[in-house]
């Protein structure tokens, strides 16, 4: 099983608090989540698209998975 690198596994990380397990668009200086990270953990798995934005189409909303959840423990 492939593992998370550090900045898919701190983005995932802030799921856990969430929620529903949303997955936040900006990091925790206000910087936009890099589309590379969200693009790269859904295709693993361990996101998931969740809901459309009207507001900003291109901005894909996730939350984190069980196997996130779980990619997270190991």
């Amino acid at each position: 099983m492939v593992k998370p690198t550090p900045s898919q596994k701190s983005w995932l990380k802030r799921g856990l608090e969430q929620p529903g397990g949303k997955l936040p668009l900006f990091d925790s200086e206000g910087q936009e989540i890099s589309g590379r990270t969200v693009r790269s953990c859904v295709k693993a798995g361990w996101a998931e698209p969740w809901c459309h934005n009207p507001i900003k189409p291109d901005w894909l909303i996730c939350r984190i998975t069980p196997e996130g959840r779980l990619a997270l423990k190991k």
